[in-house]
C-alpha cells in the first residue's frame, strides 16, 4: 500500500506544485485534471513528485490552513545544495529555525514557503538517505509524549513497515518530558517518515490541510486500513477519516483513480456522483458506478 501526502490549496495547487517541482531535483507535475460538481464546486487535482516521491494536491476553497505539525524534512549532499534550495523555499515565507549549523547537522533551517507549507532542509553529510524528501509528524499540546505509541499503532497497520531509530529527549530539556521522543526515523509500507514530540507552548495541531493518501488495491485492505485508524466518526467522508492521535488520512482504492483517467466525462460524473455519498468506499458500488448504462 503506496502512501502519498496530500496538500490542500485554496486556489493555488498548480502553482505551488509547479513551484516546488522547480526547486527540487528529480521533480516533476505528472498530471493537473478537474473533478467537478463536488461540494467545494469544480476542484483543480494535481499530481506531482517530489524527489521521486508522489504528492498529490487540491484547490478547494479556503477550508484549512498548512502548519508546521506536518513538515517536510529534505536531504541534501552538499551544503550548497541546502543554501540554494533555502533560498527558493524561504524566499517571502517565515523562518522557524534560522539557517545555520547545529548539533545535528552542520548545515539546516527550518522554514515556511509562500504557501505556508513546511521544510526542514539538511545537510545529511555521509549519513545514509533512502528517500530525499521525508514527511514529518510534530505531535504537539494534548498530543505531546504520544509520538512512539503513534509510531507502534502506524507500523502495526501497513505491511513491510519498520522503526529505524528513536532519540529521546533527556532530563535537562524542559518543557519536554524525559524519555519522549525527541526525534524518529521509521517506515510505512516501504515509505520513509519521521516524528518527533514538543511539548512547547505551540498554537497548531494536526489538520486536514495535509492529509495522507492510503492506496489500496483490494476491499479487504481498505476494510483493514479503515478499521484500524479511523477514530471521529463524524470526520469521515468521500474516503477521509482522523485517527486518534488527529493526523487526517484519505484511503482510496486504486482502481477509482483509474476510472477517473480512463473514463468518459459520463463515467468520471457517475463514479464522483458515486463516492460523494460514501464514508469508507466500496470499490463493487464504484464499479458498478462506472459500468452503468
Amino acid at each position: 500500500m503506496k502512501i502519498t501526502p496530500h496538500l490542500w490549496f485554496a486556489t493555488q495547487a498548480r502553482q505551488a506544485a509547479e513551484f516546488y517541482a522547480s526547486a527540487l531535483p528529480d521533480s516533476r507535475v505528472t498530471q493537473v485534471r478537474t473533478l467537478r460538481n463536488t461540494p467545494s464546486g469544480d476542484v483543480e487535482l494535481v499530481s506531482f513528485e517530489l524527489g521521486g516521491l508522489g504528492f498529490m494536491a487540491i484547490s478547494a476553497g479556503p477550508l484549512f490552513t498548512f502548519n508546521p505539525s506536518i513538515s517536510f524534512l529534505v536531504g541534501c549532499a552538499t551544503k550548497d545544495e541546502v543554501d540554494a534550495l533555502w533560498a527558493t523555499l524561504s524566499e517571502a515565507g517565515r523562518t522557524h529555525m534560522p539557517l545555520g549549523a547545529y548539533p545535528f547537522s552542520e548545515r539546516y533551517g527550518w522554514t515556511e514557503d509562500r504557501y505556508g507549507l513546511s521544510w526542514q532542509i539538511m545537510y545529511m553529510d555521509d549519513r545514509p538517505l533512502r528517500q530525499s524528501v521525508i514527511p514529518t509528524l510534530m505531535f504537539t499540546k494534548q498530543m505531546a509524549g504520544r509520538c512512539e505509541e503513534a509510531i507502534g499503532h502506524y507500523t502495526s497497520i501497513f505491511p513491510g513497515s519498520r522503526v529505524d531509530h528513536i532519540l529521546r529527549y533527556g532530563s535537562r530539556e524542559a518543557p519536554e518530558t524525559a524519555g519522549t521522543v525527541k526525534h524518529a526515523g521509521f517506515a510505512l509500507g516501504g515509505q520513509d517518515f519521521a516524528a518527533m514530540d514538543s511539548a512547547g507552548p505551540h498554537d497548531f495541531s494536526f489538520n486536514e490541510a495535509i492529509s495522507l493518501v492510503v492506496h489500496c488495491e483490494t476491499q479487504d485492505e481498505i476494510d483493514h486500513v479503515w478499521a484500524r485508524l479511523s477514530a471521529v466518526p463524524q470526520a469521515e467522508q468521500c474516503g477521509w477519516l482522523k485517527d486518534k492521535y488527529g493526523v487526517s488520512w484519505q484511503v482510496v482504492p486504486t482502481i477509482m483513480g483509474e476510472m477517473m483517467q480512463r473514463g468518459t466525462k459520463e463515467q468520471s460524473g457517475r463514479v464522483t456522483a458515486a463516492f460523494l455519498k460514501m464514508k469508507k468506499f466500496d470499490i463493487t458500488a464504484l464499479k458498478r458506478a462506472y459500468e452503468a448504462d
